[in-house]
This record gives C-alpha cells, structure tokens and sequence, in this order.
C-alpha cells in the first residue's frame, strides 16, 4: 500500500523525483498542455479589457464626463472603447491575436505612462506596475503567437507561419 502511495505521489507530484527529472516531466507536461494555457492566458488577459469596454459603453456618459475633466476628448473614449473591444476580441478568439495583443500591449504602455505617473500615490504607482505587467503578457503573446487552441489555426497556411499558430 505505501508503494502504492509513494508511485501516486511520485507521478503526480513530482516530490519524490530527483531535480532532473522533475524539470524534465514538467517540461513535457508543458508541451502536452502549452495551448490550453495559451488560450486561459488569453483569456485571463481579453476579459479585462472586454469588461472595461462594455463598462464604459454602459456608462458612457459619466465616463465622457470623467475623462474630459482629465482633457480626454470624447472621440478619444469611443476610440479607446473600440480598441479595447476589438482587439480584446481578437485575442479572446485567437482571431489575428498577435495583433490584438500587440495592440493592446501598446495600450496598455500608453495609459501608463500618460495617466498613471504620481508615484506618490501608492494607487496610481499600483495602476502604472499593473500596466506594465499586463503590456508585459501581451507582449509575449504577440511573440509567441496564439497556440493552436485559436481561430489562427483555421487561417491560410501563409497566415499561421507567419503568426506562429
């Protein structure tokens, strides 16, 4: 029976096996379900910025108000609402995701250098690290490309080299 235990743990857990061969089982691991982490990180990263959009295309009265305090001009919100829509889209999907991500990488610069740069305040210094951060992910996911679990994969064959599907 502690045989039993021991074989479970050890093919489960990876705790009863010598360093290189824990780095190697986890690394197959990995290859077996790249993509499926690829598309949560997808994802993960797309909600935020679906979520943001359809807040602002609810309220977007108070949010034209808001951010014309701060010189923000009303076409720049409906811009900034479809951007975030679309390429939030793109990356959810995996439909020319690399773009999308790229896109909102850029974004995601943008905002924090422009808006969230009073590092006096422990918030705005909160909101300009978590932009970086997620520029960071999207960033990597215009370099490594969408994975297989994507609308990508379904595009020409000219298309998927190119974006790494």
């Amino acid at each position: 029976m502690t045989y039993l235990v021991s074989e479970y743990l050890a093919h489960h857990f990876y705790c009863f096996l010598d360093e290189d061969d824990m780095f190697t089982a986890l690394e197959n691991r990995l290859e077996q379900h790249g993509n499926w982490l690829l598309l949560l990180a997808r994802l993960l990263m797309a909600i935020i910025f679906l979520h943001e959009a359809s807040t602002l295309l609810v309220g977007f009265q108070a949010a034209a108000a808001a951010m014309s305090k701060i010189g923000v001009p009303a076409p720049a919100l409906i811009a900034t609402i479809a951007l975030q829509l679309v390429a939030g889209l793109m990356l959810a999907l995996g439909w020319y995701g690399r773009l999308g991500a790229l896109a909102l990488g850029l974004f995601c610069m943008m905002t924090a250098f422009l808006f969230h740069t009073n590092f006096a305040s422990q918030n705005e210094l909160l909101h300009f690290e978590k932009d970086l951060a997620i520029a960071g992910g999207m960033f990597v996911t215009a370099a490594v490309g969408t994975g297989a679990v994507s609308l990508d994969r379904f595009m020409p064959q000219r298309w998927r080299r190119r974006q790494g599907a």
